[in-house]
């Protein structure tokens, strides 16, 4: 009995020296970040240009973002459908020869890359001539800003690509996103500006999750070049969603071409990232592009948002499992199983448009006159709008997993309906 406070005092003595230890290391552990933290940044801040292009100079204040950036360069890393690996799209998927048929996607269609090729991809594209406008180059580099800095939008628009763009040495950087005095995000690009002033949208009262999203949408989006001068525009007037823009579209009477084997009015769906994700669970949860494209990362003790923009799937890890407590295995299951349906019913709207574009010429080489084939056409055009919404979108239908199929869905309700209106045509002709 008379050991038993001698065992308390021993018993106290040992939690009290593992608390001291754990407190001791924990302190060293922190000594150590810190160390870690004063290498990852300068403790001098050196002054960025007003229009300084080189992502390197900015760099010499943020090497994580810097290195980071770097990595956009890398292109192996596929994913389900595609990821950033170059591809020439017309040989894998030899339905676009006749989907596309009289524009320029019929002569080269390859798949994106990271930021860090895109001058030297928008260069090398068959798509560009001698008769390319400037306007075309208006994501691809932050040189950009500076000439619409010298030049004024409209004039920039205006010129041609051989004359400006095609002398741009920089591709997407720092001063695409970011001011350069104060590192805040930002939205330059006068395109994406308007259209918000259009809808009566402030981006002065953006948060800075929203602008985690905002600066992607800058380039992100379907456009088009407006009227003789190409200006570039963005078809957000009556709303983001596909109905919304067609309405846009229809109200203008805009078409990209017409097509060369039925005649019909079509236009060319760019990447509609930005209005898809609109619609989905993730926007409406208000997640940003950047939390899943550029998640944050731990660095010694800092927070940083990596800078190799790319697909979650290479980074579940940081990108998925932050919020959604699964298994790795699990959450690409899912995303693999929302792409693969989406694919499915995907590459059935292009048998159904297809076969709509067949029935119309066939009709038209038995005599239908345009008027006839007016309404065959329009449908060809609602249904190909719709299938190039999803299928120029960079997700696959991850982004708004209900959307997709429902834009598709109605895609080749609208197909069909074109068949049968020209197969009736067809009929009628051959009957007479």
């Amino acid at each position: 009995m008379a050991n038993q406070p001698l065992n308390k005092k021993y018993i106290l003595l040992f939690f009290l020296t593992a608390i001291v230890t754990v407190a001791i290391t924990l302190l060293l552990v922190n000594i150590f970040e810190k160390k870690q933290e004063a290498t990852l940044y300068p403790s001098v801040f050196k002054p960025v240009g007003e229009f300084e292009i080189d992502p390197k100079v900015w760099g010499q204040n943020f090497p994580f973002e810097y290195d980071t950036y770097l990595q956009t360069q890398n292109d192996t890393s596929p994913t389900f459908y595609h990821g950033s690996k170059k591809f020439q799209k017309l040989e894998k998927y030899p339905n676009l020869l006749t989907l596309f048929a009289g524009y320029a996607f019929e002569k080269d269609y390859t798949e994106d890359r990271g930021h860090y090729w895109s001058l030297t991809d928008v260069k090398g594209t068959l798509r560009v001539n001698e008769k390319t406008p400037n306007t075309c180059i208006t994501c691809k580099s932050p040189q950009v800003l500076v000439d619409m800095e010298k030049m004024g939008p409209e004039n920039f628009y205006k010129a041609m690509f051989k004359d400006v763009g095609a002398n741009y040495t920089q591709a997407i950087a720092c001063l695409d996103c970011h001011d350069p005095k104060t590192m805040e995000l930002r939205v330059k690009r006068p395109a994406f500006l308007e259209a918000l002033q259009r809808r009566g949208i402030d981006i002065t009262k953006a948060t800075r999750q929203e602008m985690r999203t905002y600066v992607c949408a800058q380039c992100h989006v379907e456009y088009y070049f407006k009227g003789d001068g190409k200006y570039l525009t963005f078809p957000w007037d009556k709303g983001l969603n596909v109905d919304s823009i067609e309405a846009y579209y229809d109200q203008i009477a805009f078409t990209d071409w017409a097509h060369t084997v039925d005649g019909a009015p079509i236009i060319k769906m760019q990447h509609p990232d930005y209005e898809l994700w609109s619609s989905g669970i993730h926007a409406k949860s208000g997640v940003s592009c950047a939390d899943c494209h550029m998640p944050y990362e731990r660095e010694g003790s800092v927070k940083v948002s990596t800078h190799w923009i790319r697909s979650p799937l290479t980074n579940v890890n940081n990108a998925c499992q932050t919020c959604h407590k699964w298994d790795e295995a699990e959450l690409t299951n899912r995303v693999k199983t929302i792409q693969d349906r989406t694919y499915e019913i995907l590459l059935k709207t292009e048998i159904a448009i297809m076969d709509a574009i067949n029935a119309i010429k066939k009709a038209k080489e038995s005599g239908a006159t345009d008027e006839q084939l007016k309404n065959a056409r329009y449908l060809h055009r609602r249904a190909q709008l719709r299938w190039d919404f999803i299928a120029a979108e960079n997700s696959m239908g991850f982004h708004s997993p209900q959307e997709s199929l429902r834009i598709l869905g109605n895609a080749v309700d609208y197909a069909r309906q074109s068949q049968i209106e020209a197969e009736r045509l067809l009929k009628n002709v051959v009957m007479k």
